[in-house]
């Protein structure tokens, strides 16, 4: 069997914060949590993606300032141009937005950034090749 990418842990400063802004920004739910020797491990994943691919949240973590031209981030494609704008506006009031909405050439597209409470870039986007949106890209380019 070829490797298959499951889940991404994350160790985070606030747990509680950033359950939130997964849940509430990136339309994430819990689907398992327990005690791990005292500790509060939760799963979380998009609705319907359950068993494809995860995010386990830990406590405890030293948070993520990225630095300016750091672009690691975590992607989360969006069914259009309007959705990303309503992402954008939430994030905005709710002290998250940190890229305002813009257009980038084909294969980046449409898209936001926000930062999570933990610090980690967080882009919100539409027509870019594994969402709604584009052509497939490429893949012998």
């Amino acid at each position: 069997m070829t490797p298959r990418l499951t889940h991404i842990a994350l160790h985070l400063r606030d747990l509680e914060a950033s359950i939130a802004f997964y849940r509430d920004i990136c339309g994430m739910r819990i689907v398992h949590e327990r005690n791990d020797g005292g500790t509060r491990v939760v799963w979380m994943a998009e609705p319907g993606r359950e068993t494809d691919f995860i995010f386990v949240l830990l406590p405890g973590g030293p948070g993520r300032d990225q630095a300016e031209k750091d672009f690691s981030h975590f992607g989360f494609a969006l069914e259009s141009r309007a959705a990303v704008d309503r992402v954008a506006a939430a994030a905005e009031e709710a002290g998250y937005l940190a890229c305002p909405p813009r257009d980038e050439p084909y294969p980046v597209g449409y898209y936001c950034g926000l930062r999570d409470p933990d610090g980690n870039f967080v882009e919100f986007s539409y027509g870019q090749p594994l969402g709604p949106g584009a052509k497939p890209l490429d893949v012998g380019s």
